[in-house]
């Protein structure tokens, strides 16, 4: 799949200009006037029913009105999550649910009561309503004060028209008043104005940002439940890979060293037969079956290779991969530059992953060139194959198109927590650069 990089799209308008007139900054206009009823609601509810619950736990009605509290402060995030996603574009995945163990409502009370993500709740529905009273007042005031005075040559006429004034007054005591009505004034009034207006849209987002981190610090799951959960996809990842392998193992053995070892044993019998009435043709079968063993061999050494060779075990990466850079159609230039030998695990998929890598550059590259480059950065494996093919590879490459695989060598490499990236305009070069765990070897 070709990898198209499209170019930010040009603006004959500077930015400070074009922000008051976006929809971003809108939307986050309606954010923030949305957010204060809102949160006066949620904030008014929490502190009554949790005062209430808190205060009736002497006796056996407080704890079912404590949870029922807690429970609804869970509603009240899925609604700001709901309106964060709609109005800042802020995607925050709702906390783990609350499970109890049995099933019953005395345990699930008491699940709702132990969860963190319970409380984080309520806190965020404390704590956002003086941001709210505070972002809604500034907002408010900036957004009006900047239209009004920007617009303020449209409608001066009002004041001497409906007020009895000359124009707003700036000053004024028993003796002296001072308006803003001379032309000069007036200009100076609708330039105030406009700063306002180029200014408020900038101290909005600083408002929204504050907003964006309470709710995904508050509303999300939390930092173990993520990880609990990538890990899960991650052990599904190695499940799923390891099995695809055995599969790939087994349809080698089965295709291959299998069925040239059921032909051996067939001419090896066929030669037995004729060895006493026919000695020519008994040779001849048996000179067969020496090629065929040999075959055998050489399938079995290279599946051997392709699981895990001898050379990586005894010698490590350097050797191993200038083994798979010699058996390569294109010159590769390989350089390993590491302190020590990571740990066998971590060896073994970076071995895979340029191996699979250098692969994908004979099949689909048409590159006259490829480099290998591998070192230590920190706790961090890199691993960088270059080419200067034709391009166009891409991790979300699907079979049968260019750069097939580099997907399944993501999810291969994000199950031990690394990362893989790949840099590949059309028309060359492709750079794929994976990052892995550095674990020492025991």
């Amino acid at each position: 799949m070709a990898a198209s990089a499209s170019a930010p799209a040009s603006h004959r308008l500077p930015a400070a200009v074009r922000a008051p007139f976006e929809a971003r900054t809108w939307r986050a206009l309606g954010y923030v006037l949305i957010g204060l009823p809102l949160s006066v609601l949620w904030f008014t509810l929490s502190v009554a029913f949790v005062s209430a619950g808190a205060g009736l736990l002497i006796t056996f009605l407080g704890v079912p009105i404590l949870a029922g509290a807690l429970a609804m402060c869970r509603g009240f995030g899925t609604v700001e999550r709901a309106r964060a996603r709609g109005l800042l574009g802020l995607d925050v995945a709702a906390p783990e649910p609350v499970r109890g163990r049995t099933g019953g409502a005395f345990s699930w009370m008491g699940a709702v009561l132990k969860s963190g993500a319970s409380w984080r709740h309520l806190l965020y529905a404390i704590l956002h309503m003086p941001w709210a009273v505070f972002s809604f007042s500034v907002t408010v005031a900036l957004w009006g004060w900047g239209w009004s005075l920007f617009t303020y040559p449209l409608w001066q006429w009002t004041f001497p028209a409906w007020v009895g004034q000359d124009g707003i007054q700036l000053y004024g005591d028993a003796t002296h008043a001072l308006y803003l009505d001379a032309p000069f004034e007036i200009a100076v009034t609708s330039l105030v104005g406009l700063v306002f207006v180029l200014v408020g849209p900038w101290v909005l987002r600083g408002l929204v940002s504050v907003d964006r981190l309470l709710v995904s610090g508050l509303l999300g799951p939390s930092r173990l439940a993520s990880r609990v959960t990538e890990l899960e996809s991650d052990r599904g990842v190695v499940v799923d890979t390891a099995a695809a392998d055995l599969r790939r193992i087994e349809r080698d053995l089965h295709d291959g060293a299998q069925a040239r070892l059921a032909a051996l044993a067939m001419d090896l019998g066929l030669a037995k037969e004729k060895l006493a009435r026919d000695p020519e043709a008994a040779a001849v079968l048996v000179d067969e079956a020496h090629g065929e063993v040999k075959l055998a061999l050489q399938e079995l050494r290279d599946l051997a290779r392709g699981i895990h060779p001898a050379v990586l075990t005894d010698r490590g990466l350097d050797a191993a991969l200038s083994a798979v850079a010699s058996r390569c159609a294109v010159p590769v230039s390989v350089d390993v530059d590491l302190p020590a030998r990571p740990a066998p695990a971590i060896e073994g998929i970076a071995y895979f992953t340029v191996s699979e890598l250098l692969t994908n550059v004979t099949r689909h590259a048409r590159a006259r060139r490829a480099w290998v480059d591998v070192w230590r950065s920190g706790d961090r494996l890199m691993l960088q194959v270059r080419d200067d093919g034709v391009g166009g590879a891409g991790a979300g490459a699907g079979a049968g198109a260019a750069g097939s695989g580099l997907a399944g060598l993501a999810e291969r490499v994000g199950a031990v927590d690394g990362v893989l990236t790949v840099d590949s305009p059309a028309g060359g070069p492709t750079t794929v650069t994976a990052e892995l765990p550095w674990r020492p070897r025991a």
